[in-house]
Formats: C-alpha cells, structure tokens, sequence
C-alpha cells in the first residue's frame, strides 16, 4: 500500500457546487451556467452509504482511508467520514513504524484515541497493516540484528606480534627478526608458512633461512595495511636452524599472527607459541651482531577472527528454503523441497531433496543452488560441509556462481562422489580472484545418466571473519526477529482488539517482476532502501506469512478476519496468481487465510478485461474478497481535468464497483475501501495534485460520486 500522508477528509454535509438562487427577485429570467447545471443532479443524491443494499447484502462494508490525525479533531472531516462510510482505515498510524521507537518500545496512545473516537461515531476501523516491508522502524529493526561488538578479556586476549623500528635504513637486512627452530628443518623437505599479517604501511618482507653458514633467499612476503593471508612454500637446502624476516628498508610497525610451519604430509606445527597468546617471546629476537635497536612485544592487536555460517535452516528443522534452489527437474518455482520425517541424515529429520531429470545433455541441466547472503571477496577463508546421499551412486560437480545461475568459476568445493547411504563430505580454501564476488555454490547433479533423486542435509557454509564485531548468524537473526515481530503484533493488537475486528495481516508480499516470488531486499544496494524499508521475509524465509496469520490469531480474537493484500493483481496477472499459491503454501502450513484485498490504484484507461478477470480469479479462492484501496486517476492533474476526464472516471468507478458485485458471490463480498474519497492535494506524498477521489477538495460531490453511488444500489 502507498499510504495516504495527508488527504484531508470529510464536510459534515456534502456541499452542492452551486447555492439556489431565488429568481422571483428578478424582473427578467436569469439562465444558469451549463458548467454549473451539469452538476446540479448531484444535489439529489443522498449519502454514499446509503446507496448500499443492505437487503441484498447486509455484511456488504464501505470504506474510507483515513488520517487518523485528521479523524480524531472531531471536526467536519470525522462528520464527512462517519456519514458516508461504514468502516476506516488509518493511512500510516497504525503500522510499525509510526508505532515502534528506535529503542524498540512503542506507544498506541494515538490509537487508542482513534479507537475510542470511532466507538463514539458508530464507525468501525479496519487494522492496517501487521507485517508489511514498508512504513516499518528500520532503524530499530536494524539495529536488533547489527554486529555483535567482542568483550576481549585482557586475560584473554588474542594476541599478535608487533614489531616497530624507528625509521628505514639503507639495506634490507639493517632490520631482521629472527625465530629459532627448537628442531632444525630438514634439508629437501618441503615446508608451507601461513599467518595472518599486515604493515603500518604496504610493505615486503624478506623471508630467509639459515644455519649459521648458508642462507636460503626468498620468496618474499607482501604485506597490506589491513590483515590478510600469507602463504609460503619453500624447501632448504641445508637443516635450517633459524627462519628470518628482514624489512630494514621498512619504517613503522609490523604485525605477526597465528603462524603455522608444516612440513609436507604432516599437520604439526613447528612454530611454538604461534598464535602469540603467551607471553613466552623467547624463541624470537634480533640476530646477536644486530647493532641496532627495535622494539618486539605480543600485544593485543591480532585479529579476531571467527566464522560466520552463510546458510539459513542448515540441518533442515524448520521450512525455510531461502538459502537452498534447484533448476529444471520439478515443477514450481523452487523445486528443492523439504522432505518428509525421517529423510534427514542416518533418518533423523528432514533433508532438501532434488530429483534430476533422465537422459541429461548436459551435468547442469538440473543444478542445486546453495545460496549466501553476501558475495564474497578474494582472499576469503572459507570452510563447506554437508551430508548427502542419493537413491543411486552417483558423481557431481560444483560451480562458483554470483547468483542461482550466474558462473563464474568451476570446481568450488570439489565433485563429491555420492553414493546410496549418508556421508560427510567437506572442502575449504580462499576465494580466488575467479571466483570474487560469488555468493552461490551450485552442484550439477546430471553428470550421472539417470534420473535419481538426492538427499543433502546438515549444510554448513562458513567464512572466516575478522575484526572488533562479529556478524549474527542467519540462526540467530530468524530468533531475533521473530521476537520482534511477535512482540509488535502482540502490542497492536492488545491495543486495538476490544474494537477491531478486521486485519491486513501482511501486506504486499509478491515480487513484481518475479510474481510468484515474495519480494526481498537481499540484492539491494545499501543506498537503495528507504528509511522505512525492512524486508522480514529475509529473515523469516517463506514461513513469515505463517508466522504472522499464527500470531494474529493468537494475539487477536478467534473470530477476527484476517486478510493478505497486494497491489497490481488488475494489472498483473500473475502477480494475482502468484499470491493466490502463496495463500495456498501458508494455509499448507496450518494458519488460516480469511480474505484477500486488491488494492486497485488504477486510471481511466485501465484495461477492464484484466479487471473482469482479476475478480474472477479471487472468487475462485473462495475467500472473501475485498477491494482495499480504490483510487482511479485520469493521467492528468486537477488543473488539467476536462469534462470528458471527470465522466470517464466516473464510468470506470461504476464499472469497478458492477464487476466486483457481479463476479464475486455475495457470501464472499467484503466490501470496497475508496483510498482517498477526496481528490488529492497537491503537496499530498500519495498521487499528489490528481483528481482522484469522489469528491473535490472542497467536498462538492463529483460526477464519480454518482457513477460509484448508482453502481452500489444497482443502476
């Protein structure tokens, strides 16, 4: 919904567009403008809610958008509205973000002012809107869910060696620091360095070795402002007593971490004390003809690192499928499916099942996708596990992709051989320059001939981080957020359940260009999101819905009725039939769906085939149906409004009102909300400076206002 921000509404009484003028005062016959005798009829009709027939359809509700602000001054505006309309619905102030305060507590004073008003006048209020991604306290919600700062206990700390020299000397050995080995390496054997390491200032180090007589040159060791990897390979050619680094050419400090020496085929560490977490420097100091003076300390300046996993639902509990996509061999929009209990690994829980097709022409005609939240950067340490099987022995193959279907690089976490019962595979590495900016690791699984079918379970995708935060896990976000959704449901609808009894529980669910898809903000750049903008089904996956129909029955009155609303159904199809499916997949679920409303911010020109079978496709539902937030432009502004505008607005009101009454059964008929039963000023934020309502600014009845009254009592 496009909230209304500042439509003003409502006379007491419906002002005509002329005053009567007695003409017996007159000695000669005065004529009436046409432009104002075409209007005249107008006077006779009485109020819109009157034109309802209430025999035919006595739970038939009219409805109007509201500002609550506006309501509640009991002035003409609460008159207008109360006289016209059965039912309200508050534009913005009972959505989250005009409720919710960036410390997370919230205040429903104004809605409490707004319930009791509507008590007073007799007019009921329709709860809009529960779980929406816009016109939400972003800032709050983003906050619940941001970087975890580290508490280091100084006892505790994560160490590093730090290493500064005063100034840069002429030769590169004038600076040198040197370990020695408690065993000497041995000749010919192949040794491998790593650590973690950055400079001051961009920097390479020398790395020698030594026994006193000889010295092994190289390879050298690059260095960044920031921490990176470092990773080395060498073999002696004598039994290396002493491993040097020299940077007399250097100026500034120099940071050491987590050092491991390996020799080939061994996991052994030779480097003792390498994280530099004990204060035991003594295998490290300067060569003993060093002349000149340096300062060498562990201090509390490595970088904390840690692992962050990228998979949501990882061993399959809940019904999320967010992080997991299969291509071409089910039907559906996503045929990597949950199984049922007892498909899990060693049949425990549930598996992602995927079932590829027969007789492939190529290993990717059918691909599983495991995909992250973040793309991610060369030089990444990344760590992949999981548990598969599959109902014949078969061989795979994985691809680096920066989307589901996006190649970039082969051969990511290797090709697992798979075979009929449950086994452990995993792989780890660094992102390569190839493979920079992937966020998606996928499997063809049509190497083998045949069709089959696999199990994957137990999915973890870790990387490796660092710094002062450590990043919430997908896990840990879902709880996060799932409280708070729980608790602004559970405080609006505490606060208004006394009286309202009506509910838009989600609100714009679909994805425009991927209608059958809920919309998401994981591929929006920072800079693109509104203030207001949070996307709960990025953290709750597909089951957010569920979870929102579940609370509102929980929180609210058994008998409420709760409805799921979008925007575009008229225009777009599949749109329409997209959440039509997704109504299905959440009363799959166990909730309970009551409605749907369309909220049909068409024009003139709308294409009323699309209309026609828009309605036709909501009746089949069997719900009821609810047309949520009618407003219908002319493509023009008020100042550029002709006669024949005003009249073929006035003509696609009463057809939209005719089709909704003839194509949806009277047991399924809700009712119509008009959005704005005023045109639209022109500094208003929703279609500002349109002539879109049913009456003019001024509240003098227009020619909609008759085509919409004659449309409701049968005309």
């Amino acid at each position: 919904m496009k909230y209304l921000n500042r439509i003003g509404l409502g006379v007491i009484a419906v002002l005509s567009m002329v005053s009567c003028a007695d003409d017996s005062l007159l000695d000669f016959e005065v004529k009436k403008p046409e432009s104002i005798q075409m209007y005249e009829y107008l006077k006779d009709y009485d109020l819109l809610k009157t034109y309802v027939d209430r025999t035919e359809n006595p739970d038939f509700i009219l409805g109007a958008g509201v500002s609550l602000n506006d309501y509640i001054q009991k002035d003409y505006r609460n008159s207008f509205i109360s006289s016209n309309f059965d039912e309200m619905t508050a534009g913005y102030a009972m959505k989250h973000g005009a409720i919710v305060k960036d410390n997370g507590s919230m205040s429903f004073v104004g809605v409490q002012n707004f319930v009791q008003t509507a008590q007073e006048d007799g007019i009921t209020i329709y709860g809009h809107t529960l779980c929406w991604h816009a016109n939400q306290n972003s800032t709050y919600l983003n906050s619940i869910i941001a970087d975890r700062e580290i508490e280091v206990d100084p006892e505790d700390a994560n160490n590093a060696l730090k290493i500064t020299t005063p100034e840069a000397n002429a030769n590169i050995w004038d600076w040198q620091l040197e370990y020695t080995m408690p065993t000497p390496l041995t000749e010919g054997v192949e040794y491998t360095l790593t650590m973690r390491a950055k400079a001051s200032s961009a920097y390479t180090v020398g790395f020698w070795r030594t026994d006193g007589a000889t010295t092994d040159y190289g390879p050298d060791i690059a260095l960044g402002e920031t921490w990176g990897d470092v990773i080395v390979t060498f073999t002696p050619s004598m039994n290396a007593t002493r491993l040097q680094f020299c940077f007399g050419t250097f100026g500034g400090d120099l940071f050491f971490d987590d050092m491991v020496l390996t020799a080939s085929g061994s996991e052994d560490n030779l480097i003792e004390n390498g994280n530099f977490d004990a204060d035991d420097l003594s295998q490290w100091g300067k060569p003993s003809w060093h002349a000149y003076t340096y300062l060498i300390e562990a201090i509390a300046a490595g970088p904390t690192t840690y692992w962050t996993n990228l998979v949501n639902n990882s061993d399959i509990e809940n019904d999320d499928v967010s992080s997991f996509f299969a291509t071409e061999a089910n039907d559906g929009p996503n045929p990597a499916t949950i199984g049922d209990a007892g498909t899990g690994a060693d049949g425990v829980g549930r598996a992602i099942v995927v079932k590829s097709g027969d007789a492939p022409s190529n290993p990717w005609d059918t691909q599983f996708f495991i995909k992250g939240p973040q793309q991610l950067e060369e030089g990444q340490a990344y760590r992949f596990s999981m548990k598969v099987k599959a109902d014949k022995a078969a061989s795979t193959e994985s691809q680096a992709h920066n989307e589901p279907g996006g190649y970039l690089h082969w051969s990511m976490v290797g090709s697992p051989n798979v075979t009929t019962e449950w086994q452990e595979y995993s792989n780890s590495g660094v992102i390569s320059e190839a493979q920079a900016g992937m966020n998606t690791i996928a499997f063809n699984l049509s190497v083998f001939a045949e069709a089959n079918t696999y199990y994957f379970d137990d999915i973890v995708w870790e990387i490796e981080e660092s710094g002062n935060s450590i990043p919430l896990t997908p896990e840990e976000k879902r709880d996060t957020i799932s409280y708070a959704l729980e608790t602004w449901m559970s405080g609006m609808l505490e606060a208004s359940k006394d009286y309202v009894k009506a509910w838009d529980v989600v609100n714009e669910p679909m994805d425009d260009g991927n209608p059958y898809e809920l919309k998401s903000g994981l591929n929006k750049a920072p800079e693109d999101f509104a203030s207001d903008e949070f996307y709960w089904q990025d953290y709750l996956g597909k089951d957010y819905a569920v979870m929102a129909f579940n609370l509102a029955r929980q929180y609210g009155n058994e008998n409420d009725i709760h409805f799921i609303n979008d925007y575009n159904l008229e225009y777009n199809l599949d749109k329409c039939k997209g959440l039509i499916t997704y109504v299905e997949y959440i009363e799959a679920q166990g909730a309970r769906v009551d409605g749907i409303g369309t909220q049909m911010h068409i024009n003139v020109d709308s294409d009323k085939d699309k209309i026609a079978q828009m309605f036709e496709l909501l009746a089949a539902t069997g719900k009821l149906i609810k047309v949520s937030e009618l407003d219908i432009g002319i493509n023009k502004k008020t100042s550029e409004a002709t006669e024949e505008d005003y009249q073929a607005q006035a003509e696609m009101y009463a057809y939209v009102v005719n089709k909704y009454k003839e194509l949806i059964p009277v047991s399924q008929q809700y009712g119509i909300t008009v959005w704005s039963p005023t045109d639209s000023p022109a500094e208003s934020s929703w279609r500002g400076g349109e002539p879109i309502g049913l009456w003019t600014l001024n509240y003098s009845r227009k020619h909609s206002y008759a085509g919409f009254a004659d449309a409701l009592s049968g005309k």
